[in-house]
């Protein structure tokens, strides 16, 4: 990966990070469905301008709608309701250590449902690595005296198991021009939750929310998906679906950063163990850590 590529890799985690901080400040005024609804639907807008621009033909999505309805309810509608329903409860640092789980459950899902990419044993050791660093944070919770927290810890787990699937389903697009699939999902993920977010909320009730909470919602959109995506698709092209699972690693710790710095919040030291772990099995699923550590290690040795 080039410097240019680090730099890309580095402001797409601080985006992906901001989605919680954003999502945070948002479900304080605005019931999850909505703000799901408002995020795909706005970033949808965005997205299919742009590839007008780009002289993209959107004709394709008539043509793999199903495709298209699969991933926009497991990438989007799903883990977004899920999650923002979650951080009503538990921290936005908190949501963004269990949504790192989700290139673990890949593993799982990809063993099952693919041929070409079955468990290897590096991959073995990070799956149960992943599942000792989520036992460490649930463990607590679970037998605590007011165990209600743990029910937006599993719909957190539920959420990136549901981008999990979505990233093998998705493998089905891979003949499309990536912006148009993006556009594609979001477009089905609207047309998804628009009648959920209609008989649970019923937005036209709800009181106008204020700025921050209007400008929480517009930048999720805007630059937590759609700009996201957009730099997402950069670097697959010019890096490769493999250095992408480095972001990974750094969306938790942008997320805690910015939790912590403007909402105030504190995790716990059982939280901040879990999450040292599962960045653990997540470096023995990807590798390149283990070696990059061998190496300057050797380095070091030769150097003494």
């Amino acid at each position: 990966m080039s410097a240019a590529d680090w730099l890309l890799l580095v402001v797409l985690s601080l985006l992906w990070g901001g989605s919680f901080f954003f999502a945070k400040v948002a479900v304080g005024e605005l019931p999850p469905l909505t703000l799901a609804l408002g995020r795909v639907a706005i970033a949808a807008t965005i997205l299919a301008a742009l590839a007008g621009l780009r002289g993209e033909q959107l004709a394709p999505l008539l043509q793999a709608w199903p495709a298209f309805a699969v991933l926009g309810l497991l990438n989007c509608t799903l883990p977004f309701s899920l999650i923002f329903w979650a951080q009503m409860h538990i921290p936005s640092g908190l949501a963004s250590i269990l949504n790192a789980t989700t290139p673990i459950l890949t593993v799982l899902v990809a063993h099952v449902a693919t041929a070409d990419e079955k468990l290897t044993a590096a991959k073995l050791v990070g799956v149960i690595a992943g599942f000792i660093g989520v036992t460490v944070m649930l463990g607590r919770d679970a037998v605590a005296a007011d165990s209600a927290g743990i029910w937006p810890q599993l719909a957190c787990l539920a959420a990136a198991l549901s981008y999990a699937i979505a990233g093998v389903c998705g493998r089905r697009l891979a003949r499309l021009p990536p912006m148009t699939a993006a556009t594609g999902q979001l477009i089905a993920a609207t047309v998804l939750v628009l009648p959920f977010a209609a008989v649970v909320d019923r937005p036209w009730t709800l009181a106008l929310p204020s700025p921050s909470a209007l400008g929480a919602l517009l930048s999720l959109a805007a630059i937590s998906t759609a700009l996201a995506y957009v730099i997402y698709f950069r670097i697959l092209a010019q890096a490769g679906a493999t250095n992408l699972l480095l972001v990974t690693f750094l969306i938790p710790v942008s997320a805690i950063l910015l939790g912590t710095a403007l909402l105030g919040e504190r995790l716990a030291r059982h939280h901040l163990a879990g999450m040292t772990t599962i960045a653990l099995g997540v470096a023995a699923i990807d590798g390149r850590p283990l070696t990059w550590a061998l190496t300057w290690a050797m380095r070091r040795r030769r150097a003494g």
